[in-house]
């Protein structure tokens, strides 16, 4: 039971961290022609690839010193981070 209350925490620091000082972007295109370009926020992310996927790559985004952080999915999916 303190595993998943640390995790909650954690996962509020980087919700924190995340609307104070990014903004991501997600994209994406089928073979359909439908297309997704917009502006997400923490729990539009993890709605999009999940609670793993989207702390790792968060945690990335924060310790790189780059401008932009660009992650790339298999299934097309490009999420990037602008740092603020």
């Amino acid at each position: 039971m303190t595993k998943l209350v640390r995790n909650n925490w954690h996962n509020l620091d980087l919700r924190r961290e995340l609307s104070t000082n990014f903004r991501v972007k997600v994209y994406s295109s089928s073979d359909c022609g439908k297309t997704l370009n917009s502006l997400v926020g923490y729990s539009g992310l993890i709605d999009l690839i999940g609670l793993e996927l989207a702390d790792k790559f968060i945690t990335n985004a924060i310790l790189s010193d780059q401008q932009n952080v660009v992650n790339n999915l298999r299934r097309g999916l490009k999420i990037t981070f602008y740092s603020k």
